[in-house]
Formats: structure tokens, sequence, C-alpha cells
């Protein structure tokens, strides 16, 4: 009888172990994909492509025992030899080819030229051919970049004492409102697809008091812009037991601020390939949603024709005014309107027409929304009856509140728009793996 325990350690090394000083002028074995192939004679250079970069390895006539002739893009192979320093290569390492073996072969043409620094084609091509497209070191590298941004949000959130949860994505009716509502059959009862985790996470507040969770959300909604999907990612937490919805603000500044610093000590490869600039986090400015809308009227000559909602334009404006007299990446717009709020929005004592709510924009497109909930059962009630609501179907929910609740309140992130803005994309679909909009269930 056999039993396992534990990881083997494996022959070949990865690009990290590769890169100890201790290693160079000794024999390793690797392994990877060949990402493209230079025949220069009597020499030939092959790039590996791994996990965490690519490594140059070098062919010489009469040296290696696998005939270089036999190698193709994308072929995955087992190379040994001698590692040694080059400035030139990347990372400054290379393996002196001594012999090694083909794994898997190679059946067509590649459909997209991945060896190359940029994937030269239209967005549909990259779409369509997806698990191709990705494999190019800079689209790949924007999912590393999106890696970084979830690990920072569970590893901030979990130092600040939250629980991590998993809410379901089929419930008996959606949590915003609205008819942007996926319907399907459910063993013969009506269901839809979570348009967010929000019911859910306001009663895990009643058990945790601090509560976060990333997955997906449905949307459907009959858009075909740049900064829209059907389904995408929303970092969520929420939050019991604060002074008011600044501190759910505060606790967002605090993620950015800890996930740029991660983002810069531990990707700097993936944003050193990107050119991207990290945006500054350390003072985000706040402003009041109908301030903001004189401002940007004022400084641009723009009329305000909805009073109530923010367009995209203006969104776009009032990034571009705090950039311009703040020199602000990021900008709270706070107070919006009750009538562009859901039901579970606290208002504003002060003027019931606006609500303890926020958006975060980032470089004028919103990638946040949030704010304080209404916490006391009676006044849930009296909100969902002043909107010509229904209680069916949110009696569980309800009843989390008749049995008390903490004063509370929380946020959802869009992952998708969050990396397009920080790695300077003007599509989400660039920044989204397999993207599902109105015309594209596949892959």
């Amino acid at each position: 009888m056999e039993f396992l325990s534990g990881l083997t350690p494996k022959e070949t090394l990865e690009l990290s172990e590769l890169l100890a000083p201790e290693r160079i002028g000794t024999e390793v074995k690797v392994n990877g994909f060949v990402h493209s192939v230079r025949d220069m004679g009597e020499v030939c250079f092959v790039v590996l492509r791994k996990r965490e970069g690519l490594l140059q390895c070098v062919f010489e006539e009469n040296v290696s025992e696998l005939a270089v002739k036999k190698l193709k893009e994308s072929q995955t192979v087992e190379l040994f030899g001698t590692l040694k320093e080059d400035a030139r290569a990347p990372h400054g390492i290379e393996l002196r080819v001594k012999g090694g073996e083909i794994l898997t072969e190679v059946y067509a043409p590649l459909p997209l030229p991945i060896g190359k620094w940029k994937l030269n084609t239209s967005l549909e091509a990259k779409l369509d051919n997806r698990s191709i497209s990705l494999r190019n070191v800079r689209e790949r590298a924007k999912f590393r970049i999106q890696e970084g941004l979830v690990r920072g949000f569970r590893e901030y959130l979990t130092q600040q004492q939250f629980t991590e949860i998993h809410t379901p994505k089929i419930g008996g009716r959606g949590a915003e409102g609205g008819a942007n509502i996926f319907k399907l059959d459910y063993f013969h009862r009506p269901a839809v697809l979570a348009q967010s985790p929000q019911f859910y996470k306001q009663m895990m507040v009643g058990v945790f008091d601090r509560v976060f969770e990333t997955g997906p959300v449905f949307r459907a909604e009959k858009h075909n812009t740049k900064r829209h999907l059907n389904e995408y990612t929303s970092l969520d937490f929420e939050m019991g037991y604060i002074d008011s919805f600044v501190d759910i603000m505060e606790m967002e500044t605090g993620f950015l601020q800890y996930t740029m610093r991660l983002l810069e000590k531990e990707y700097a490869n993936e944003l050193h390939i990107l050119n991207v600039t990290l945006p500054d986090t350390e003072k985000i400015p706040v402003v009041r949603f109908d301030k903001a809308k004189e401002l940007v009227s004022e400084k641009y000559n723009r009329r305000i024709r909805n009073p109530y909602d923010l367009e995209p334009e203006e969104e776009s404006l009032i990034g571009r005014y705090f950039k311009e007299e703040c020199g602000a990446d990021f900008v709270f717009v706070t107070h919006y309107p009750s009538k562009k709020r859901p039901f579970y929005a606290m208002d504003d004592p002060a003027d019931p027409k606006f609500t303890l709510s926020f958006d975060l924009l980032f470089g004028g497109l919103e990638i946040t929304t949030g704010g304080q909930r209404i916490h006391d059962y009676q006044k849930l009630r009296e909100k969902i009856a002043a909107r010509g609501m229904t209680e069916e179907g949110m009696e569980q929910y309800l009843d989390t509140f008749k049995y008390g609740m903490p004063k509370h309140g929380g946020l959802g992130i869009g992952l998708e728009r969050l990396t397009m803005k920080l790695v300077g994309e003007e599509n989400v679909r660039e920044t989204t793996l397999f993207p599902r909009d109105l015309s594209r269930l596949e892959p």
C-alpha cells in the first residue's frame, strides 16, 4: 500500500528558483511552452514561456542532443543545460541547452502571433481565440494585475477582521429591483441569477459583524458599451457598528493603499510589462453629488441636464476636475439622490431627498457603489411601502432586521472596471477573461 505525505520536490525549476545567484554555472532542468524560435544558423535562440515569465535558451550546433529543427512555437518541452548570466536576455539569465525532449506536439498553426510583444489584432479576434490570445505576455500580465487586486482585497480585509463568505448566485428574486434580471426555471419554480450578494451580506453582518465576498454578479441590461458587462466580478464587503458611511469610504481607501503597495512590491514585472504607473491613493477627495455637478458645470460650461443622476460625460469631467485641481486619480462622490438608490439605502436625515451613499470614481469612471444601509426593521418596511414595492420574496431578509441589526453599510467594486482603469485599457472586455455581453456566450 502506498501513502502520500505531501508534495514531492520536482527536478524542473521555476524562474524564481533560476534567479538565485547560486544557480549560475550549474546544470538545471526546465519546462515550458516554446514561445518563439529564432534560428541564427550555428546558434538558435528559443524562448520558453513559463508562468513567471520568459526564459531564453541557447541551442548551439553540435552541442544539444535535441535537434532545434524539431521545435515549433507552442510545443511544450523539457530542457536541461547550464545556466549562464547574460545581460541581454530576459531577467539576465539564459540556458545553454545540452538536451531535452518535446512533451506535446502542435497540430495547427497558431491563429494569432502570440510570440509578438503586442497583439496587433482586433478585440473580436482576441476574444474569439481567447485561450490562445491570453498566452501573449502582455495580455497575460493584465490578469496577473487583476489577481493582485483580488489578493489585496482579501488580505487587507482579513487583517481588518472581516470573514470571507460565499453566497448563492441563484435566488427567488433580485436584490436591486428593476427589470435587469436574468430569469430561469429552477425545477419548475421561477428563479433569478443574483444581481448582487446584497441581501445575504447584510444578513451575515448579524452573524460575523464584518464580511466580504468576491464572486460573479449578473445584470440583464441590453447595453453594448465599453464599460458594461452582463456578468462581472464584484468585490463586496459589509461592516457593522459603523459611525457613519464615512467608515466605509475609509475602509476602501485603506484597501486601495494596501493593494497599490502590494502591486508595487510583488507585481513589479507585470507593471513594467504594461508600463503602468500606479495611482496616488494617499489622499482621496470627497465631494457631494450636487456640488460635483455644479463644479463641472461651472468649469467646463456644461448645462446640468439631469439633477438626479450622473451621466458618463459628467463622471469623466468630475474625474478631470479633481485631477486638474487636486492631482487626484480617485474621488468619492457622496449623497446620491434617494430616487436613484435602492430601497435599503439610508436617507440623509438632514435632507431625505439624498442618501448616505457614495460612488468612487477612478479616472472619471465609476468603479464602486456603496453607503450606509437602513438597519431598523420598521423604517425598512416603510421605505419599501413608500416605493410601492411588495415584501413578497423578501420575508427572510426582513426577518433578519426584525430580530435586531447593528448600524451597518458596505460596497461593491467592479473588478474588471478597476483593472481596466489601472492598466490603461479603454474597453472592459480587455480585462475580462471570458466576457459575457449582448452578443457573446462563448468561449
